[in-house]
């Protein structure tokens, strides 16, 4: 099967052909990844030769149990972790994971990156915030209306002025959810963002996440626990023993949640 994804009970999926396309086509491919950790003399495999591919404009959740490698994955398409073996494409470029630099200039231009607990600056303001990769990348917040674009789109237009504290937590979400997408990356990771948020105003990130992703033309790719959030999905992937052990097309229907209980349930997840 590939990694698009045809019934939720296949085996591994393969993946497009390397080189794909990063113009509509493939946002990302991950290829018979692999990834094992030492702890003295015991060898822990986390990923077993996993493969998958987010397409532009798409949402793909990864689902699994605590301790399946849902953040190692993550860590190593972003280049904050070094797979032993596989490849990973980012919109058609292969990421070189012994140059320091290229995987700097990767999650600075290519990738965006939402995390669980924000990770906002409590001395900046919403608007320097949310500008900061521009900051960072290109050495100023020139782009001042895409970061005013970014911020209606979120509906934090009239807390630009705000420092971190002022917010609530689904407001500081929705602020790292701008940041990510101002520089305009080819791919979001998202680390379990509804994961420090009540339920409704997770409802709230998700919708946003999936309007930004559809909008901006990104691929998206989430790790979360929870059915309900991952319902928004276009496709979801169940991570178990270092492989995707199934999928289940979603296709964005929120209110279809039971399916994925029962997917769960038959995995053994």
């Amino acid at each position: 099967m590939t990694a698009g994804g045809q019934d939720a009970g296949d085996p591994q999926p393969a993946g497009p052909a390397a080189g794909a396309d990063g113009g509509g086509g493939s946002r990302l491919v991950v290829r018979d990844l692999v990834k094992t950790y030492g702890m003295g003399e015991t060898r822990l495999s986390v990923l077993r030769g996993l493969s998958l591919s987010v397409e532009s404009g798409e949402i793909v959740v990864i689902m699994g149990p605590s301790g399946s490698g849902k953040t190692t994955l993550l860590n190593c398409i972003s280049g904050i972790d070094v797979p032993d073996e596989g490849r990973v494409e980012v919109a058609g470029r292969a990421v070189d994971f012994t140059d320091e630099r290229a995987l700097t200039l990767l999650r600075r231009h290519r990738i965006g990156m939402v995390f669980q607990f924000f990770n906002l600056i409590p001395s900046l303001t919403v608007r320097e915030n949310v500008g900061l990769p521009l900051l960072v990348g290109n050495g100023g917040m020139g782009e001042d209306g895409r970061i005013d674009d970014l911020l209606a789109e979120v509906g934090l237009a009239a807390r630009s002025g705000h420092f971190p504290f002022q917010l609530s937590g689904g407001e500081m979400q929705l602020v790292s959810i701008a940041r990510a997408l101002v520089h305009e990356p080819d791919l979001v990771l998202a680390d379990e963002p509804t994961g420090n948020v009540n339920p409704g105003v997770g409802r709230v990130i998700m919708d946003t996440l999936r309007r930004a992703a559809k909008h901006h033309g990104a691929g998206l790719l989430m790790v979360t626990h929870s059915p309900e959030h991952a319902a928004w999905a276009d496709r979801i992937c169940f991570l178990k023993d270092g492989l995707i052990a199934g999928e289940l097309r979603q296709d964005g229907r929120q209110e279809a949640v039971a399916p994925i209980y029962q997917r769960l349930l038959e995995l053994g997840i």
